[in-house]
């Protein structure tokens, strides 16, 4: 089945590329506007491993991994979901072009496909909401 893995579970990933600076799109996705796009209304988040987080819709997780300018990897779970899941987000320079950044989301140990096909729906609107507040193709 598609996106489904042995390891972890049901897979999806959505990367795009954006007209900015790595540093730009960093400080994008952690300010207020960013964080609610594709975490959740939240104020700010801590960027430490073990951080704790409950954004004002419900969903919660913890941090794992935080790598500034490079990587986020933490544990999310949508409110009403039977079990957390993995979300990985990468910041990938563009070695010709430093005014251009790709952020790629990827998420594992979905539930099912009807859980992946509803993220990557999610991870499709967050890009172009993304695209629509830092600039245009």
């Amino acid at each position: 089945m598609i996106g489904q893995t042995k390891a972890a579970g049901f897979q999806i990933g959505v990367r795009r590329t954006f007209p900015v600076s790595r540093e730009a799109a960093w400080a994008f996705l952690l300010s207020t506007e960013g964080l609610k796009l594709w975490l959740g209304d939240l104020s700010s988040l801590e960027l430490e491993p073990g951080h704790q987080y409950t954004t004002e819709e419900g969903n919660f997780g913890e941090l794992r991994v935080v790598k500034p300018l490079e990587q986020l990897r933490l544990i999310w779970q949508r409110k009403g979901w039977s079990q957390p899941s993995t979300l990985q987000i990468r910041l990938i320079p563009n070695p010709s072009h430093a005014d251009k950044t790709t952020i790629s989301f990827h998420q594992e140990k979905l539930t099912d496909a009807w859980a992946r096909e509803e993220m990557k729906q999610h991870w499709e609107a967050v890009t172009a909401a993304i695209m629509e507040q830092v600039g245009t193709d």
